[in-house]
């Protein structure tokens, strides 16, 4: 079967990677709202189709990658598959959406516009074959800067179904997003038993795939040990999750806020997935958020007095000052999502620690020495 082929093609080509920390703290997060979220995000983008050198898949008919070009490398990967008899065009507004909130996006179309759900999870797992190729060819400005440990699906209709199953045959998959999702009569819980996180995007009025005959299911017969969302918009028919603007923008808003959690691990969105939002008439998911400390931007000062970081914000460089040195003494900087970045012996009272690689934003500072560890927040310029 295509859906075992690929699958096992990337276990082969890519592997599976885990990464493990030996610090941990309770993470410390901006003040977030989903009306931070906008349409659109911080970055710019730009796009790649098969005429720019693009592999041309053999299990779906056409795409576009649309990449963010000012955001720090490497990119986490979602590839969206359309609905029955529908174009390519018709999911692509998720294409510039996500690209600008720095995920990249391979919008697809399908070989037959009569595909079914199993053809349509063929077609999304091909395309996360092409993104992990374009991370290795040469030509193409995504040759190295793609995480292929972080991909997602998601699709709309059919596609929707699609991604349910994609997420079933590959483990691998980071979290799945079904828009106002179609699967026949004959699925059962067991087509449907997998642990990717899954967000169900639905349309109370949808006279196509009403949700208690489809979203709903697809609700019920995901595992309750799997990580899932079910977000039906008031008065809403079949199109309304087609793009991110949809139920007044929080189609959008809560999409980002679940792969800003399940694909890029930052758990300062979690919160964010806890409270309603006002377009909704119904609203369901399991979803438990770490412990995390969640301060204002402007709450940097030094965690201890024991030792000084400066200045604040920096760029290029920071300095560290502390007041007692003793053996081991060391430090790590870390992203706001707790993957470690950087790391140091602590040898002089006064140490000047190189930042170029680090993106803008906000980074956790740790220090350690005998008395154990302390952190302390800075901004990159």
């Amino acid at each position: 079967m295509i859906i075992k082929y690929l699958y096992t093609s990337r276990i082969i080509l890519f592997g599976i990677l885990s990464l493990s920390l030996n610090f941990s703290f309770a993470q410390i997060c901006e003040r977030l709202s989903l009306d931070s979220i906008n349409n659109p995000g911080i970055y710019a983008y730009e796009t790649l189709t098969e005429a720019d050198g693009i592999r041309n898949g053999p299990g779906y008919n056409g795409a576009t990658i649309y990449y963010p070009i000012d955001a720090e490398p490497p990119f986490a990967g979602m590839a969206i598959v359309p609905g029955y008899v529908s174009p390519e065009s018709s999911i692509q507004n998720w294409g510039p959406f996500l690209a600008s909130h720095g995920i990249v996006t391979i919008t697809i179309g399908t070989n037959s516009f009569f595909d079914f759900p199993a053809d349509r999870a063929e077609a999304l797992l091909d395309a996360l074959v092409t993104l992990e190729d374009e991370n290795t060819r040469a030509d193409s400005p995504l040759f190295g800067n793609i995480d292929t440990n972080r991909f997602s699906v998601a699709g709309w209709s059919m596609g929707g179904g699609g991604a349910q199953l994609a997420a079933a045959a590959d483990p691998t998959i980071k979290a799945c997003m079904a828009f106002c999702p179609w699967l026949d009569g004959s699925i059962t819980s067991d087509d449907l038993d997998h642990a990717v996180p899954l967000l169900i995007f639905s349309g109370e009025a949808d006279p196509t795939a009403p949700p208690a005959d489809h979203a709903d299911v697809h609700y019920d017969y995901t595992p309750e040990t799997t990580n899932k969302m079910l977000f039906e918009i008031e008065g809403a028919n079949h199109s309304v999750a087609n793009d991110p603007i949809g139920g007044e923008d929080y189609v959008g808003k809560i999409a980002i806020s679940w792969l800003q959690y399940f694909l890029l691990g930052d758990s300062c969105y979690c919160p964010l997935l806890l409270d309603t939002p006002p377009t909704a008439s119904k609203y369901l998911l399991n979803v438990d958020c770490p412990e995390i400390n969640t301060v204002s931007i402007d709450v940097l000062a030094k965690a201890d007095d024991s030792y000084e970081l400066y200045p604040n914000p920096c760029n290029g460089s920071v300095n560290l000052q502390i007041d007692e040195l003793a053996a081991g003494t060391n430090y790590q900087i870390f992203s706001m999502a707790g993957s470690q970045l950087l790391n140091g012996e602590v040898l002089n009272y006064s140490t000047h620690i190189a930042i170029h690689d680090l993106a803008p934003g906000v980074y956790i500072f740790n220090l350690n020495t005998e008395k154990g560890s302390k952190q302390s927040k800075f901004i990159v310029q």
